[in-house]
């Protein structure tokens, strides 16, 4: 699964929303166990915990984007949108938060 969020902010302010919608997924989905390691300034590498499945997958910074790339066992593909549904929506809101200078 490969989805990209357009962010319209720096590379530098984009890491700090997506750092905050990860740390959110890590409080609000503590039972998948979402783990990121920051590798590179624009790079990460995730894990999720899901039905005894370690799904992996990264985190790409662009100029204009978050891409996220989660590679999904057969089992899980009805799974899919809903978890594209939740992704989205965490970094929407942490990215808007941004726009309005709020992420402190």
């Amino acid at each position: 699964m490969k989805h990209t969020v357009d962010h319209g902010l720096s590379k530098d302010i984009a890491k700090q929303a997506t750092q905050k919608a990860f740390e959110s997924y890590q409080q609000k989905l503590s039972d998948y166990d979402p783990q990121a390691d920051w590798v590179e300034d624009d790079h990460a590498e995730v894990t999720f915990s899901v039905k005894g499945y370690t799904l992996e997958g990264t985190i790409e910074l662009t100029d204009e984007n978050i891409v996220l790339q989660l590679d999904i066992p057969m089992l899980l593909k009805p799974f899919k949108n809903k978890a594209v549904s939740v992704v989205e929506d965490e970094i929407d809101e942490w990215v808007e938060k941004a726009r309005q200078g709020e992420l402190d």
